[in-house]
């Protein structure tokens, strides 16, 4: 069997430097060894589509990515590999248990067992199955796979491969460590009322003038189409696909490149597709991210049909999750001091925008999701 200290050295060994997903007990040892590791970082997410967010963004940023979940999280993640990974082929590495392999398992995990390998073949994402002598052959065959074909490849990791139960993980303070370094956050007293007065397109303007060179990853719909109708440039990343996750990039971005300001322009609906992002953000408190969200209470795309943030104040949440700085605007000057403020001192920082619903005829993004990839990444340097 494979000890997660072995494990793990053989992934550092072979440049894998940025860790994300859900846990699995088959591979217990390997996630222990992780989260007390000196320099390779692991972060649990909410849900493993998230985890492939993450890694997306950290890739962008020059590392070399690898997403951890149970079989089941390919369900959960089928969007987001479809959609995001391989629609704009960004090279991970899939590191997913096989519950119900052989059909020995709880009930739960029989099905999924059994269909784990036909799933990959459908997106068409090569894999291996793991053995307790193929690690270093594997792993090796991954990078080469996933460097030049520039997509994710998986490996599959059935029971008693990895030893489990002899690692032990991280205490609790840490993450209180983590926190402690975002610094004490700053109360701000949020309006009681919105009364938005600015479309969109108007406020996505007021949001872009304080910005140089930062990285801005658009949610997709017309958040990405108005903002490049007012003035493309490479540093933005316009999301086609994959609902929900341009924050989960984002902060797998800004975990990369720490020192350098992420900007995310997200939307209520696609914000409320991923609320679990909100407590990852606080938890791992970025100190150069700005999440600006754009709430017409609806879902614009689609005709117009309402959200729930009309009744839910996303600038609420934000703030009982934990972010170090909040601000709910409506006026043009006022997003354009709340984003300057923001990019100018640690965060991380969320500023909700309330608008109108109404809605700009603006051409569809002409590049390529490769183009947008290339060039993405070499604006982030």
């Amino acid at each position: 069997m494979i000890s997660g200290a072995d494990f793990a050295d053989a992934l550092d060994g072979h440049g894998f430097d940025f860790f994300a997903g859900v846990p699995c007990s088959l591979i217990e040892d390997l996630i222990a060894t992780l989260e007390t590791h000196p320099r390779l970082p692991y972060v649990a997410t909410p849900r493993e589509d998230v985890a492939v967010g993450m890694a997306a963004g950290a890739w962008f940023g020059g590392q070399r990515p690898a997403v951890l979940m149970q079989n089941s999280g390919l369900g959960t993640s089928l969007n987001a590999l479809a959609s995001l990974a391989l629609m704009y082929g960004l090279p991970a590495l899939l590191v997913v248990t096989w519950r119900g392999h052989g059909g020995k398992d709880a009930p739960e995990h029989v099905l999924m067992g059994e269909i784990s390998p036909r799933l990959l073949e459908l997106l068409g994402i090569p894999h291996r199955v793991l053995t307790a002598d193929s690690l270093e052959a594997d792993l090796a065959w991954a990078v080469s796979v996933m460097d030049r074909a520039m997509q994710p490849v998986a490996l599959l990791v059935p029971p008693k491969i990895v030893e489990t139960g002899k690692a032990h993980a991280r205490s609790t303070s840490e993450g209180k460590r983590t926190a402690e370094r975002a610094g004490p956050r700053r109360e701000t007293a949020l309006p009681q009322t919105l009364a938005p007065s600015l479309s969109r397109l108007d406020a996505l303007a007021a949001a872009r003038k304080p910005l140089g060179r930062e990285p801005v990853l658009h949610a997709n719909g017309y958040i990405c189409r108005e903002s490049f109708s007012l003035g493309d440039r490479p540093e933005n990343f316009y999301m086609i696909g994959s609902m929900g996750l341009a924050s989960a990039i984002g902060l797998g971005l800004t975990l990369a490149r720490e020192e350098t300001a992420t900007v995310i322009f997200d939307g209520d609906g696609n914000l409320l597709m991923n609320l679990g992002i909100l407590p990852l953000v606080a938890a791992r408190a970025p100190r150069r991210l700005v999440h600006v969200v754009f709430d017409n209470e609806v879902y614009g795309s689609t005709g117009n049909q309402r959200t729930i943030s009309a009744e839910v104040r996303l600038d609420r949440l934000a703030d009982s999750a934990g972010y170090r700085s909040v601000a709910a605007v409506t006026k043009s000057a006022d997003i354009t001091e709340a984003v300057g403020a923001a990019l100018a001192s640690d965060g991380p920082h969320f500023i909700l925008v309330k608008v109108t619903p109404e809605q700009t005829e603006a051409p569809r993004i002409p590049y390529t999701p490769n183009e947008l990839r290339d060039r993405f990444r070499t604006s982030v340097g």
